[in-house]
């Protein structure tokens, strides 16, 4: 048994539990001013005022001055990669642009390469102290995607990886298959081939192993087309993988309407999206998911978010953490990224971060916010003024202490 007591602030409380929250909603986060967290079992038992605290034999921590949150939940990232890319980053600055970097064989290839040729035990010692990394930085809940091996032994040994890091750790993780993140090399004249591959071999040998929750595509024009989407979402379907969906990033090209036909779980980027692409996201329970430091890191446009909050749309935020992008799995730079240059308060960022990204992974009912019967997944800040420092200091570190079903990372 574990209490938290006189904690300074207690934030996203819930006595009935929401799927998410959208719109104007977004903006409101409801919490207790000097309060108490009772944990037993891994999970919350009991909340409230201090007044209402219970006496109890067993670990208690004073958190006076300190606001109390539920972890982040990191619904979209590519966290299992081999070695870095800080030649593409050198490349950008001199004048390259994302699409020309992957024409000349950089990007997602050059990542798949080293990844065919990095051993199984050190892709996941690899992943594991990333995992270890962003966990200390507030994150409890994540979604991890294949996507770097582009052939069957690769795309089967990211898996492999995920399911190993599940075993390692009491962080809850998602695991998503997408081999259809590029065109491999062999395959430039072949696109059929390649779909194939996915389809015949891929899906199969991961239905069987039980390896993935999930199926995404990267549909984008460097990439996948929506005819191309489509098909691979529909296999993966027949599989039982739901999709999420890469799309947006740099075009409008449909791909969120077949998204939404095709019941995905979220669509991830929309750095670009127009008015009747937000329309058919109003009629639909697909998360938009927002990745602001993918447009950061490559010196490109963000995501409308505020034309998204005001349509009424459920935003979620995540890292994209990736080699190539995205270097980087901190979410609280992620919710600075938010305010300062999408104009979301920070009571929807931290919405966005928290039970909307737990939503975008199917974990609202255990993860995102603190309600009785959730997993204890929360973090307790160093002691700062208000919610508003979160985002604001950008620079720090304001996590004090980290617990994962209710254990002191």
């Amino acid at each position: 048994m574990l209490l938290i007591k006189n904690i300074g602030t207690l934030v996203q409380v819930e006595t009935s539990p929401r799927p998410y929250v959208s719109g104007g909603a977004m903006e409101y986060l409801p919490s207790i001013d000097n309060a108490f967290l009772l944990v037993e079992g891994g999970k919350i038992s009991d909340f409230g005022h201090m007044e209402n605290c219970p006496a109890i034999e067993g670990e208690t921590i004073d958190a006076s001055g300190r606001f109390v949150l539920p972890t982040w939940c990191d619904s979209h990232t590519h966290l299992v990669y081999a070695g870095s890319r800080e030649g593409e980053f050198v490349d950008r600055i001199k004048g390259l642009s994302y699409q020309e970097i992957a024409m000349k064989g950089g990007g997602i290839l050059n990542s798949a390469k080293k990844l065919q040729n990095t051993s199984e035990e050190d892709l996941l010692e690899q992943a594991y102290g990333r995992l270890m990394e962003i966990a200390r930085m507030g994150t409890g809940a994540i979604e991890i995607k294949s996507g770097y091996g582009l052939t069957l032994e690769s795309e089967l040994k990211i898996l492999r990886v995920i399911q190993k890091l599940k075993s390692m750790t009491d962080i809850e993780i998602k695991a998503t298959f997408l081999g259809a993140h590029a065109l491999p090399l062999e395959y430039k004249n072949d696109r059929k081939g390649y779909i194939d591959l996915i389809i015949n071999e891929m899906l199969p040998a991961i239905a069987k192993g039980n390896l993935a929750d999930y199926i995404d595509v990267f549909c984008e024009k460097v990439a996948f087309s929506v005819e191309e989407t489509i098909t691979i979402m529909k296999a993966g379907k027949k599989y039982g993988l739901k999709p999420k969906i890469h799309t947006n990033q740099f075009n409008c090209m449909g791909g969120i309407q077949a998204s939404v036909e095709n019941g995905a779980v979220s669509v991830d980027h929309l750095e670009v999206l127009n008015e009747e692409e937000i329309r058919c996201l109003q009629d639909s329970e697909t998360i938009p998911t927002l990745l602001p430091s993918a447009p950061f890191f490559i010196n490109d446009h963000y995501p409308p978010a505020r034309k998204m909050i005001e349509a009424g749309l459920p935003v979620a935020l995540a890292t994209d953490y990736n080699p190539g992008s995205t270097p980087s799995g901190k979410m609280p730079f992620v919710l600075s990224l938010a305010c300062i240059k999408m104009r979301m308060t920070p009571e929807e960022a931290i919405n966005a971060a928290t039970i909307n990204g737990a939503r975008a992974m199917e974990l609202e009912k255990t993860h995102g916010s603190i309600a009785k019967g959730k997993i204890a997944n929360f973090f307790i800040t160093k002691p700062i003024p208000s919610l508003a420092y979160i985002p604001y200091s950008f620079g720090s570190n304001l996590i004090e202490q980290v617990f994962i079903k209710g254990k002191s990372l």
